[in-house]
């Protein structure tokens, strides 16, 4: 270790591969201002969406710096918390003006942006030059296996409503009542589904640690950020998420309206893109430098954390948030891209080898399942 350290250079941090989100920031203080004074709303949805980029970017380094210097039991457990805040935080403004559609939406659409747009872009990106990345086909074998059970928990309760007569929520922005014994059905569903996340949180941190961190070898940056210093932009990040979130949402019906796509599609897509987009680069980043198990980890477990964790939450949340509670019912053509793309996704990483076609292949499913969504 050297004697003096290279001072800090805010440019050249900036324009980095982790800085570049803090050059949206000012799009917090525009976001706000806009909302204010009564902007037109698309304006303001984009500049809200824009400013939710570098909060995610900063909650999640506050994050990994309290994880880091917790331990990997304790950084489980944090990152479970916070790791896809963003998204959950944008998720419960909507719950609680009643627009589970929406919602769903946003659900689904950080499932497929994680599993096909990321993972795509980490394949074909990592691949480019080489003949094949490598990467521990067993860790991403047990995160595709634990999407499945989300499968499961998806398609098991939309059978239940048809076999009775009852007809699938359509796509569109309202909200649909469903009877107590759907609702309770929904509930229970989503405390296995958290039991199962949990367990799996204990395997790869306890009993199978070696599989999921192969380089237990951590290295500590020389910018690292004492506790309290995590700690407190973890907590201004938060606060910037929320102000964020409540303003996206409020906008978004009237945005939606006002660029001719409907608030479903918004949500799935943009939505999800940017409640994602830190994250996002950061696997393709890793991907770039042949750091395959990296970037599996965070697209197919960001996956399983939205689809096993974030999503029961905000079904026992809507329980006391929220016009009405919100049942673990998807209309049939979400319900049918989740389960090809987490059937795609499983089939590609279970040889532990990829190359820049299979992330091809991947991008152009997404794009398939865009257009689809765009029509639908």
């Amino acid at each position: 270790m050297s004697a003096t350290a290279e001072p800090f250079n805010l440019r050249k941090f900036l324009f980095s591969g982790s800085g570049w989100p803090y050059l949206l920031i000012p799009f917090i203080v525009i976001a706000v201002v806009l909302d204010v004074i009564g902007a037109d709303p698309i304006i303001v949805f984009f500049a809200s969406a824009l400013g939710v980029v570098p909060t995610a970017a900063l909650m999640g380094r506050a994050t990994e710096e309290l994880a880091h210097r917790a331990g990997p039991g304790i950084g489980g457990l944090l990152n479970v918390t916070f790791g896809n805040a963003p998204e959950l935080i944008i998720a419960l403004f909507a719950l609680n003006k009643g627009l589970h559609e929406v919602v769903k939406a946003s659900i689904v659409g950080s499932i497929l942006g994680n599993l096909l747009l990321v993972m795509g872009a980490a394949f074909l990106i990592g691949g480019w030059g080489r003949e094949r990345n490598k990467f521990v086909a067993e860790a991403a074998s047990a995160q595709a296996t634990m999407l499945l059970l989300a499968v499961v928990a998806l398609v098991l309760p939309a059978m239940f409503l048809l076999a009775r007569g009852d007809e699938l929520p359509a796509l569109g922005e309202e909200a649909t009542r469903y009877p107590s014994d759907i609702t309770q059905m929904s509930a229970a569903v989503a405390v296995a589904l958290l039991l199962s996340y949990f367990a799996g949180l204990w395997f790869s941190l306890k009993t199978h640690q070696d599989v999921f961190n192969p380089d237990s070898e951590d290295e500590t940056p020389e910018d690292a950020w004492s506790v309290k210093r995590s700690v407190g932009m973890l907590a201004g990040a938060g606060v910037a998420v929320g102000v964020m979130s409540e303003i996206l949402v409020g906008s978004i019906e009237a945005a939606s309206e006002g660029i001719g796509l409907s608030p479903f599609f918004v949500s799935l897509i943009i939505v999800a893109i940017v409640g994602n987009a830190a994250e996002h680069w950061v696997a393709v980043y890793f991907a770039a430098r042949d750091k395959m198990d990296i970037a599996i980890s965070i697209a197919v477990g960001s996956s399983a954390q939205i689809a096993l964790f974030v999503m029961p939450v905000l079904v026992l949340t809507s329980f006391v948030l929220g016009p009405f509670p919100l049942a673990m019912e998807f209309s049939s053509i979400e319900i049918g891209a989740v389960l090809l793309a987490v059937l795609i996704a499983a089939h590609v990483s279970q040889d532990g080898e990829s190359t820049w076609f299979e992330g091809v292949q991947l991008l152009a499913v997404y794009v398939v399942l865009g257009i689809v969504f765009f029509f639908a």
